[in-house]
């Protein structure tokens, strides 16, 4: 079997969501199947470390596909050919593109549908492309993966899709997080907050990620009592809108409020092993890797009641209503509060994380591969 593979969110030291989805699940399949061989198709220069195996071939088409019209390029002209051009069986897409230009089997992964909700969380241009085409990738798909029972649900509803044609794939959960030490707790914490316990932003400051709320309830938090508690952010700012400015320069104690963008995954295990609490309030999310992440980690965490995320977290995490600021304050206070509350939702936390892992996202993925081609 030949399977191509739209590998262009693999970028060295650019990893996020659907690019550790990619990584991790395409390091183990090709690994697990040294019989078959995989193309990658890659948009600019590849870095050597995604060549996992030697039954990978990597491919560079042009042009670099980082705007809507550069999607309908790639995807339309150039992937097309190189199918035809490599003779592949099938065409994998982990971030959910298609072709409708090709008559090759296809397999997407479609993590959720936020567009279709909170369009204007969006540039115009990438909204429309979204709401244009991906209807009509999830009717050209032969098969489709997705990252949760509320995402299957919701493309169900939204594309019509018969569910018989869906795949739920859960996300993992890299196994270097895991509790860290005392001492290494402490290092950090002087590190990035002068000492002081904080509680922890992990992700894109994107609209859906409610960074406005977040900075709202922290401040509420802060003003119920005399408490020494950061709120540290990390992420890359590339969606920081006008909203969340206004939010953030209204705030009483926003210099408790420390931005340190993307960071290392080394570096990041040991910050997310060190918080308070991990506070990931999304309006959406198709999953939400940092909630597993901050639990296997042994560290408590507070999201939302919406969504995919109770189904992630069921009932080790404490559920907040993300419109609400004083849901979200009365959370922090809780976890600050509580002790003996903090480590039963450790606990619970570190045996939800024992559901998901990278080994087990791979192995469905490859079932669902096996159903999308008739190539055994």
């Amino acid at each position: 079997m030949r399977i191509a593979v739209n590998t262009r969110l693999l970028l060295h030291n650019k990893l996020d969501g659907i690019g550790w989805f990619t990584y991790h699940t395409l390091k183990s399949i090709t690994s697990s199947h040294p019989e078959v061989e995989f193309i990658f198709f890659f948009d600019r220069p590849w870095s050597s470390e995604f060549i996992f195996n030697s039954n990978v071939k990597p491919v560079e088409l042009f042009p670099p596909a980082r705007h809507p019209f550069l999607y309908y390029l790639w995807f339309e002209y150039a992937v097309p050919k190189a199918l035809k051009k490599h003779k592949a069986d099938l065409f994998l897409s982990p971030d959910g593109y298609l072709s409708l230009a090709t008559h090759v089997p296809q397999l997407a992964v479609i993590h959720d549908l936020n567009f279709e909700h909170y369009p204007g969380d969006l540039p115009f241009l990438t909204r429309k492309y979204y709401q244009h085409y991906f209807p009509r990738f999830a009717q050209k798909a032969n098969r489709i993966a997705t990252v949760s029972e509320f995402s299957k649900s919701d493309i169900i509803k939204c594309y019509g899709i018969d569910s018989d044609k869906i795949d739920v794939v859960y996300n993992g959960v890299n196994t270097l997080y895991q509790p860290i030490e005392f001492r290494e707790k402490s290092e950090v914490k002087e590190k990035y907050t002068n000492g002081c316990p904080y509680f922890l932003f992990v992700g894109m400051l994107h609209q859906r990620k409610n960074i406005s709320n977040l900075l709202k309830a922290y401040d509420q938090f802060r003003k119920s009592g005399d408490v020494k508690i950061k709120l540290l952010i990390v992420g890359h700012r590339k969606w920081w809108t006008s909203d969340m400015e206004g939010a953030f320069i209204q705030m009483q104690f926003k210099e408790d409020v420390i931005f340190i963008g993307r960071q290392p995954i080394q570096e990041l295990v040991k910050i997310v092993g060190a918080a308070l609490a991990m506070v990931y309030v999304s309006t959406f999310e198709g999953f939400g890797v940092p909630i597993i992440e901050a639990m296997r980690s042994g560290v408590p965490v507070i999201t939302s009641n919406v969504t995919a995320m109770p189904e992630v977290s069921q009932d080790a995490a404490t559920l907040i209503d993300p419109f609400d600021i004083d849901s979200i304050c009365k959370a922090m206070i809780r976890i600050h509060a509580d002790p003996n509350y903090c480590n039963q939702m450790i606990t619970k936390g570190i045996e939800r994380s024992k559901d998901f892992s990278w080994e087990k996202t791979s192995a469905l993925l490859w079932e669902s591969i096996l159903k999308t081609t008739p190539f055994k």
